[in-house]
């Protein structure tokens, strides 16, 4: 069995795990429109062991891509829930085959242009997005409202098209990523967070600079170059255009 290294922490709001070329990291996130969070002190480091279970045609990323960052948001508690999401047994990042092969390809396109991926989702059990609905029906948890949306009504979320009661993730040819600096490991400033609910975040948005706006297209081309299609309200969110499960929502457990 596979076994990565991954030190945790009690709350992660503003810590996550990276495994950076093959090794995880404990990194600190730093976010332009997020609320001032103190982050706590590191647990200690745990080991994990890949299940290797993973239903035909399904694949681990890091193994695909070892050189890019992982830090898989709904694993730890710096999500929009402020919790451990369920099914994310590990902070892996699960793909389907056909579209690891054309990830990786995006990798190395930006690599020779000296960036790097950095991945916070790809695929989702069913039961994450239950998790995601049953939270929305809480009106009282508003304890992450500052950091990812503090403009918006979290009841209203799934109208505005920011989360769904069936998510592309769930096919497993659906990813959330960004980019990060090739030589330094730090993220490119994309002018919003990952996850943050709002108009910023729309692709097209006239709120952040042109130079934001550049790092978003570096993204978009290369990812669009090899056959995934972009979502207009998430800058960082692209699905595979010939994803092998079009019509399949998986729900087995990232671990």
């Amino acid at each position: 069995m596979n076994k990565l290294r991954y030190t945790g922490t009690k709350l992660g709001l503003l810590l996550g795990a990276m495994i950076v070329s093959g090794a995880v990291l404990l990194g600190v996130m730093t976010t332009a429109t997020a609320a001032p969070v103190t982050p706590e002190i590191p647990i200690t480091s745990s080991t994990i062991v890949k299940k290797n279970n993973l239903p035909g045609g399904f694949v681990y990323l890091d193994e695909v891509i070892p050189s890019a960052q992982y830090e898989i948001r709904y694993y730890s508690e710096n999500n929009f829930t402020g919790t451990r999401v369920d099914g994310y047994k590990a902070p892996l990042a699960i793909f389907s085959k056909t579209a690891a092969a054309a990830l990786k390809k995006v990798s190395e396109d930006l690599e020779q242009k000296g960036y790097i991926l950095r991945i916070y989702d790809a695929y989702r059990p069913q039961q994450a997005v239950n998790h995601f609905v049953r939270w929305s029906q809480d009106a009282g948890d508003l304890k992450m409202k500052p950091q990812y949306y503090p403009k918006l009504d979290k009841r209203n979320l799934f109208k505005l098209g920011f989360i769904a009661k069936k998510s592309g993730h769930s096919r497993g040819s659906t990813i959330d990523l960004t980019l990060a600096c090739k030589s330094t490991g730090k993220l490119v400033d994309m002018g919003s967070p990952y996850d943050f609910f709002g108009e910023i975040s729309y692709y097209n948005t006239t709120l952040i600079s042109s130079t934001q706006h550049e790092s978003r297209k570096i993204l978009k081309d290369a990812m669009t170059k090899q056959g995934f299609k972009p979502y207009t309200k998430e800058w960082w969110h692209f699905t595979l255009i010939k994803e092998p499960y079009p019509k399949q929502y998986f729900n087995f457990k990232v671990e």
